[in-house]
């Protein structure tokens, strides 16, 4: 009988010891994601399915969009290659338990920043790269003129989004009785709305711009309605339990911001460098470099790749492009927006 409990012992001694070596491994890996990539050689961005402006493949392949050009930016900071990028295309409902299960490093995908996402998740939201707002799309002729308008209407909403909890509220807080048709992809959520199957689809503004530009007979033939039913900060997002991980991208995105409050592009980075408050601003000490693990001079390659903050939005989003986006809240502090980054020393 005391052999018996000695092996009992035993074998519970060393089934402990094999969980914890496996949880020290688990918890290695995710806290060493640039190690990871690094041996992979590939940064893997989780991005739409397919969204003008942000992320969006060509017939040829090649992806665009700010999104796009954000992991880019990633990349070349991590690696020294802004073309080491593999794109994983997510719906809004899968993009979480894919960056959990480790299946991508980076969501850069419309995704806005909640704390409940932060808190029951344990996702990380790297920084604001846009501020949207939720509002609805109608089609034209006829439709409804303003939000009062949908009361008892069928709306059309992606699953797994924020726009669901937004739209519920919004339409209890008004007494609509608004009837969303929860549907499980944008592109699926797009084709209902056209087809009819509801009266209005409900989503980020930047998205409603995008789905307009898609509308059978031209842009003409839909309308995003005045109202702005809830904010919509769209954040890079990294998985919790890899502070240097999210550091690192954190500051990719401060850098851009960083490099158009001082006229730094794409073009002159190099030259700029001569400039003391340049240097101090996009050339980190040593010591960061060591704890974050990268080499010398990676935000510099950032703002290389892709250039500035007010580079990416002009290019993928601004004015001469088919969005026509104004830059709004996206305008730096300085010029009365919300775009702000906080001081590297």
């Amino acid at each position: 009988m005391a052999r018996l409990a000695q092996c009992g012992v035993a074998v519970l001694a060393a089934c402990f010891v094999f969980l914890w070596a496996v949880a020290t491994d688990a918890c290695a890996a995710a806290g060493d994601t640039l190690a990871q990539i690094r041996e992979r050689g590939i940064l893997r961005c989780g991005v739409s399915e397919g969204v003008q402006g942000f992320s969006i493949k060509d017939s040829a392949g090649h992806w665009s969009g700010i999104d796009v050009d954000f992991c880019r930016a990633v990349a070349a900071a991590a690696l020294g290659d802004p073309s080491k990028v593999a794109y994983v295309p997510l719906r809004a409902s899968e993009r979480f338990p894919v960056l959990e299960e480790g299946m991508v490093d980076l969501l850069a995908r419309n995704t806005t920043w909640t704390l409940l996402r932060e808190a029951a998740l344990k996702a990380q939201f790297a920084g604001v790269i846009f501020y949207d707002m939720q509002a609805f799309l109608v089609r034209r002729p006829g439709g409804a003129q303003t939000a009062g308008d949908l009361k008892g209407a069928t709306v059309c909403v992606e699953k797994g989004t924020s726009t669901q909890v937004h739209l519920r509220e919004y339409s209890a807080d008004n007494q609509l009785g608004i009837k969303p048709l929860v549907i499980d992809s944008a592109i699926e959520a797009r084709e209902a709305f056209y087809a009819g199957r509801c009266s209005a689809y409900a989503a980020d503004a930047s998205h409603l711009a995008a789905v307009r530009l898609q509308a059978p007979g031209g842009p003409q033939m839909a309308e995003i309605l005045p109202e702005r039913i809830a904010q919509e900060p769209l954040s890079p997002v990294v998985r919790g339990g890899d502070q240097s991980w999210l550091t690192l991208v954190r500051w990719v995105l401060f850098a851009l911001v960083i490099a158009e409050e001082l006229g730094v592009n794409r073009d002159n980075v190099q030259a700029r460098l001569s400039d003391p408050a340049v240097k101090r601003a996009l050339a980190s000490d040593d010591e960061t470099d060591r704890s974050l693990g990268v080499e010398r001079g990676w935000m510099v390659r950032a703002v290389r790749s892709v250039g500035n903050y007010a580079e990416m939005f002009d290019r993928n989003l601004g004015p001469r492009t088919p969005l026509k986006l104004e830059r709004g809240l996206n305008r730096l502090w300085t010029q009365g927006g919300l775009m702000y980054a906080p001081p590297v020393r």
